[in-house]
Parts: C-alpha cells; structure tokens; sequence
C-alpha cells in the first residue's frame, strides 16, 4: 500500500494512505528500514494491520534493503 508522510516526529509518524485513512506509524514500524528522518509529504510504502502501520519503506526501494 503506498502512503504519504503527513507529520513525523522520534515517538510517531502520522501517514495517510491513498484512500485518505490516516495511520499511526511507530519507531518499530521503520526498524530495519534505514529511515531516520522523514517529511511530510514523502511517499512511503507501507503493510497494515488492523489499522496500525507495522512496517514501512521508501517507495521504489526492495523488501529489506537498507537505504545507505
């Protein structure tokens, strides 16, 4: 599913999806990523699970592949 960054900070990220939901994201959903920091508006891929972002990456960027 693809999202875009609608607010971030180091305690949670505020994405919205494509169709307009608005998703908690955790510091646990973008273990393993790379990601430090992100903006608002940058594109994310995303898997969801019960409403709650559980992982996250940069759109364009392989399944666990770090962004060096």
């Amino acid at each position: 599913m693809q999202a875009t960054v609608l607010s971030h900070d180091p305690d949670g990220t505020v994405l919205v999806t494509d169709a307009g939901a608005r998703l908690p994201a955790s510091a646990e959903a973008f273990s393993g990523s790379g990601l430090r920091d992100l903006r608002p508006g940058q594109r994310l891929s995303v898997e969801v699970d019960d409403g709650v972002v559980t992982r996250a990456w940069i759109t364009g960027i392989g399944d666990e592949e770090p962004i060096l």
